[in-house]
């Protein structure tokens, strides 16, 4: 007899589970520094353009896929009839798992940032560039250890990844988003309010409600077209399993909005939270991106912010929480695969995929600061180099496995399979798709594109994605 498929326990917690893979790292850390770059409010319109004409349907697509085949991402195209195109879930497997393995060890760094803040803050502010090193094996005198701190909060981080995905996707995941994303609104909202209203912070609002568009090039399309694509969690392996616990009452379409307007917001707010801080405490020059920014220049600014190592501890349960939702996608994408492609168990699966790619991951740290382990790469830029691994890794999935995977999804929906299919499905149980022949546009012609400009200029000048 076979196996009754898991599904969602209820509407909501589906939404909760979707937007909780999409909000992630990049929404907090990446979107504040890139709308700054990109003039503020202009950045913002041209982001919300690109949720709304390429990253919603691109997720919808994947949703459509999932359900319609009510199974893995590798097995999906078998299901619906075309085989030959299970390649692309392959390389969707392949890039999850990639990117597990560097991510759960992110997310390990950024627990390690909670418990700094809430026990040993002043010896962060004194150093901040220091106290990240340290952490990651680097001492103040040029030296290198195994970097012990980093490694054992990645592995709790994993460890709690690997207890919530054992249990489940209804008992599992949607309970732990059903707490987690209400949890991770309701400190934006905390942390926001502290911003707004510091002294000095109404010039960093205004840039952001303005529209500088002397700041915009073609760079800035890019910027906003990769920060959509990679932040909605499209090709990964992600949607198309979530998609494949809905049941056939669910208005796909709805659902898709809520979950890009729900991740949009996070990026949003967060750049109302940071952008208006470093305005009031560092200068807005002092405003970047990216993890060197997240970890080390913050400090200086929680430091001069009153109640700042509060609301610091804040920020960085905040990524945390940004952090484990979406990490628990990757890996339950991951599981769903390997226990019915492979009939394997789900608990020893989950601690054995989780544990393989913790390993991984520790080369990913270790080659931050700790010892010169490197990689290997090319592009029209540099040539063929030799990157430190963890580089490397994210070249591979944020220029390649993600936007590759997202491209082989749409030639099949958008001329295999069909879009009058993709639309069928989510029609499904008498709902009316009034936008099926501007989906079916994009899909074909709009979407490939786009993604075809991401995966060329990626090569040409090392832009990522992420």
């Amino acid at each position: 007899m076979e196996k009754k498929r898991a599904q969602w326990g209820s509407k909501i917690g589906f939404i909760l589970a979707a937007a909780g893979s999409a909000v992630g790292l990049g929404n907090i850390w990446k979107f504040p520094g890139r709308a700054y770059e990109g003039g503020g409010g202009c950045f913002m319109l041209i982001y919300l353009c690109m949720v709304v004409f390429l990253g919603a349907p691109l997720m919808l697509t994947e949703l459509s896929v999932g359900r319609a085949s009510q199974t893995n991402i590798v097995s999906a195209f078998k299901k619906l009839g075309h085989k030959g195109y299970s390649w692309v879930g392959w390389i969707g497997v392949g890039g999850a798992f990639v990117i597990t393995c560097y991510y759960s060890h992110v997310g390990g760094w950024v627990l390690r940032y909670v418990f700094g803040y809430a026990t040993e803050s002043p010896k962060i502010y004194a150093d901040s560039l220091g106290y990240f090193y340290e952490m990651l094996g680097r001492h103040a005198d040029g030296t290198t250890a195994f970097p012990w701190a980093a490694i054992l909060f990645a592995a709790v981080f994993m460890v709690v990844n690997a207890v919530v995905i054992i249990r489940g996707v209804e008992s599992g995941i949607e309970k732990f988003n059903k707490i987690g994303m209400p949890a991770l609104f309701l400190l934006l909202l905390v942390l926001l309010g502290r911003a707004v209203t510091l002294d000095g912070a109404r010039p960093g609002i205004r840039y952001l409600l303005s529209l500088d568009w002397s700041k915009v090039t073609f760079n800035t399309f890019l910027s906003a077209l990769g920060q959509a694509f990679y932040s909605l969690s499209i090709g990964m392996a992600i949607m198309i399993t979530y998609g494949s616990y809905l049941p056939k009452t669910e208005n796909i379409a709805r659902n898709t909005g809520l979950v890009c307007a729900m991740d949009t917001l996070v990026a949003v707010l967060a750049g109302f939270i940071i952008v208006p801080a470093v305005f009031a405490t560092l200068g807005e020059q002092q405003i970047g991106k990216g993890g060197g920014f997240a970890f080390v220049s913050l400090a200086k600014v929680f430091e001069q912010m009153p109640g700042g190592t509060f609301f610091g501890a804040l920020f960085y349960l905040l990524l945390l929480f940004a952090a484990l939702t979406s990490c628990m996608s990757l890996v339950e994408g991951i599981v769903a695969f390997l226990t019915e492609h492979f009939s394997w168990p789900r608990k020893g699966t989950t601690i054995a995929v989780c544990a393989v790619m913790f390993l991984i991951g520790c080369l990913y740290t270790c080659s931050q600061a700790a010892y010169p382990i490197k990689g290997i790469w090319f592009d029209a830029a540099t040539g063929v180099s030799t990157p430190a691994f963890c580089d490397a890794m994210e070249f591979l999935t944020d220029r390649i496995m993600i936007p590759v995977c997202a491209l082989g999804c749409c030639i099949f929906v958008g001329w295999v399979w069909k879009p009058e299919s993709a639309v069928a499905e989510v029609e499904q149980n008498g709902v009316r798709f009034t936008l099926a022949k501007v989906y079916s546009l994009i899909i074909k012609y709009v979407a490939p594109l786009a993604i075809l400009t991401i995966l060329v200029m990626s090569f040409a000048t090392g832009m990522t994605l992420s």
